[in-house]
């Protein structure tokens, strides 16, 4: 029998929810960011419904205890575009390669799904995320709305 890796990457679900909502309000508090449950962050509500319905996926990274140490989410826009959404890591798991495998997953899944563009929204003072994001070929665009919380914007064209 092969050897379980931990942490696993896995579909969420909505019995993930508030370990996920903990998960990403705790990083955002940790670079000064407010968490903003009734309109950003509302889809973390019904993960369900936010993402899979709408033709979208949603993954956490698990530990073997069950906690959720990682997120990331591929939110519909349209047929050809997705925008990643709450792709956070837990602080003490950073600098071992788990925010690429968060990112190759989603990059790997949105092109599985015929999705052809990648767009993100972020704050600047996330600067590991977005030098992650630079390495991948994400470029800087205008996006005719952001966030609250969020000042940059970013638009990678999946091949």
């Amino acid at each position: 029998m092969p050897k379980s890796r931990w942490p696993r990457l896995r579909r969420a679900n909505n019995a993930d929810c508030p370990k996920i909502t903990d998960l990403v309000f705790n990083v955002l508090q940790e670079y000064n960011l407010k968490p903003d449950p009734e309109s950003t962050d509302s889809d973390l509500k019904d993960v369900e419904h936010s993402y899979f319905q709408r033709g979208g996926a949603f993954y956490v990274l698990e530990e073997k205890d069950g906690s959720i140490i990682g997120a990331c989410g591929l939110y519909s826009i349209d047929k050809a575009t997705c925008e990643l959404r709450k792709m956070y890591l837990h602080s003490s798991y950073r600098g071992r390669g788990l925010g690429k495998l968060l990112l190759d997953e989603a990059l790997a899944e949105a092109r599985r799904m015929g999705f052809r563009k990648m767009t993100l929204e972020t704050a600047s003072v996330l600067k590991e995320a977005i030098s992650l994001y630079k390495s991948y070929g994400f470029v800087e665009y205008e996006p005719e709305h952001l966030s609250s919380r969020c000042d940059q914007a970013f638009v990678l064209e999946l091949k």
